[in-house]
């Protein structure tokens, strides 16, 4: 297939993935929650702390993404399943990545713009004193790729069920595992020949060293391979469950 039909095909797909989001009261309601219970979390400490900071609020993002990631990620195989629509838009012109790649991109896109609309926040901590920058791009970055990382795991692990709660629940402690494995309470009581393994592979370490600003080219390899690998494993499933 030509590159630029294949990639054509893909930002189609993209569209009416994005679109679906906002065609229900459901994308305005996790992104009214996510914003107020973000918001409110981090200033309920901001004032008493007392310093022109950000790093609270991007301490408390992975949690608040922990809940929202498979609440985006959800519907997008098990409602297809459930409906029998997957069996119609796979049997399109479309290869498996095509649509793996659409669906992923469309829920990334829904979570930056959530993301988005949290700018506020610096302008509004910037206002009150001296932020440094270096902390709050590295955060932003650092959300989107933990984002990202969420979302292809929830991806993958909506593909095995045709219930959306069950998607929701796996997807939440499949996630929670990937970030705490490397976290500091876990590790002290790990076997020590594998708290380096153990290190590597948290989501949460990797996160931690880019909202300190510090934009390690490790990191986001880390984040592109995990990336990769579900949206991979995403593909196989369709391939494997044979719904062409």
């Amino acid at each position: 297939m030509n590159k630029t039909i294949y990639w054509k095909t893909i930002y189609t797909l993209f569209k009416k993935e994005l679109m679906s989001y906002f065609n229900s009261p459901i994308a305005y309601i996790f992104i009214g929650v996510f914003l107020v219970v973000g918001n409110w979390l981090f200033f309920k400490n901001f004032f008493l702390i007392g310093q022109a900071s950000l790093r609270g609020y991007f301490d408390l993002l992975p949690w608040i993404f922990l809940f929202l990631s498979p609440a985006i990620t959800m519907r997008l195989w098990a409602e297809e399943k459930k409906s029998g629509t997957i069996e119609f838009l796979l049997t399109l012109p479309v290869t498996d990545w095509q649509v793996v790649l659409a669906k992923f991109f469309g829920a990334l896109a829904f979570m930056k713009i959530a993301l988005l609309l949290t700018i506020t926040l610096p302008i509004t901590v910037a206002s009150l004193g001296n932020v440094d920058l270096g902390p709050v791009i590295g955060g932003y970055l650092g959300a989107i790729l933990l984002g990202g990382a969420y979302l292809a795991l929830g991806l993958f692990i909506s593909s095995l069920t045709k219930n959306q709660i069950i998607a929701f629940i796996l997807g939440l402690v499949a996630s929670f595992a990937a970030f705490i494995i490397g976290a500091d309470f876990v590790l002290t009581g790990a076997p020590k020949f594998l708290v380096p393994v153990m290190s590597f592979l948290g989501l949460g370490s990797h996160f931690y060293n880019i909202a300190k600003g510090v934009i390690d080219s490790r990191d986001i390899i880390f984040y592109g391979s995990f990336i990769f690998i579900f949206l991979w494993l995403n593909a196989r499933m369709i391939e494997a469950r044979g719904w062409k």
